[in-house]
């Protein structure tokens, strides 16, 4: 799933590559990933792309006013080409949901796979998007006291409070297991049990990880940026491979939908979790 630094280098590049274009005309290959009715996809033929922005995970293309919000989900992407196909995408067939084409460059919306969840909106205002409405403060702009404010009282695990939208915009299932690796803390954590040590440990990988990934992904072309991600991962995506802290065997908690990676050594105290959705500590 592209997180905040991806989103982050998308937007940066479209600011790079689109504003100052003119929007020629919107192909909708797939209607389900329409989310909005009013103003119809055709109402931004014609304007001109005056800015790019991010909010928490949503990419926001903005067209004088008028504004393409999308959420590129779990498989969703954006591909960039400076020659886009003049030929409309065809409905239900391929990956590509939506194309904008800006008179000769442009990109496409695409989704791998089945189940299908990119979606995208066409508003005056970003706010109105329900998932933006929602969104809790962006996991850039908190400080060490809004972190530990946030955490205060929390129960849940820290993974889950870290993924949480509403409660910090823009982490994902990568970029928590990296920054909890990085804190030397057990995904299993309680949330509001954190002492000060270790809450302020958590925003400064917060910020390391975060930054460091942005930076790495600015000025990379869209299509590089997986595989750049990907070269970045100390646990993520990397069960059963050696941790590059410590050497210890890089471990896996699996779920119906999803999967987190941790080190034991690091940290579990070297307790190995188990791997079930209702897991603790294995004594």
């Amino acid at each position: 799933m592209p997180e905040l630094p991806e989103v982050e280098a998308l937007a940066q590049h479209l600011r790079d590559h689109a504003v100052g274009r003119t929007v020629a005309r919107v192909n909708v290959a797939s209607m389900s990933v329409l989310k909005t009715a009013d103003p119809p996809w055709t109402a931004l033929h014609g304007r001109e792309v005056t800015g790019a922005a991010r909010h928490g995970k949503y990419l926001d293309l903005d067209c004088g006013g008028l504004h393409l919000v999308c959420h590129l989900a779990r498989a969703g992407w954006l591909r960039w080409s400076d020659n886009l196909a003049t030929t409309p995408p065809k409905p239900g067939r391929g990956p590509i949901a939506l194309r904008v084409n800006l008179g000769g460059a442009g990109f496409d919306l695409t989704e791998a796979g089945t189940q299908k969840s990119l979606a995208a909106w066409i508003v005056d205002d970003p706010a109105v998007v329900p998932g933006i409405a929602k969104l809790g403060p962006d996991a850039l702009e908190l400080d060490a006291d809004g972190l530990a404010a946030l955490l205060d009282g929390r129960t849940e695990r820290i993974k889950t409070v870290l993924t949480e939208q509403s409660t910090i915009a823009g982490f994902g299932n990568a970029y928590s297991d990296e920054v909890l690796h990085a804190a030397k803390l057990s995904p299993f954590a309680t949330a509001g049990r954190l002492d000060a040590a270790a809450a302020t440990r958590l925003h400064a990988c917060v910020q390391e990880i975060l930054r460091d990934a942005v930076e790495r992904s600015l000025n990379q072309d869209a299509a590089r940026l997986k595989a750049e991600k990907r070269s970045g991962m100390r646990v993520h995506g990397r069960t059963g491979l050696p941790c590059p802290v410590c050497g210890d065997t890089v471990r896996e908690v699996s779920f119906a939908d999803r999967s987190m990676q941790y080190c034991p050594t690091c940290q579990t105290g070297g307790k190995q979790l188990a791997d079930r959705r209702m897991s603790r500590l294995l004594k």
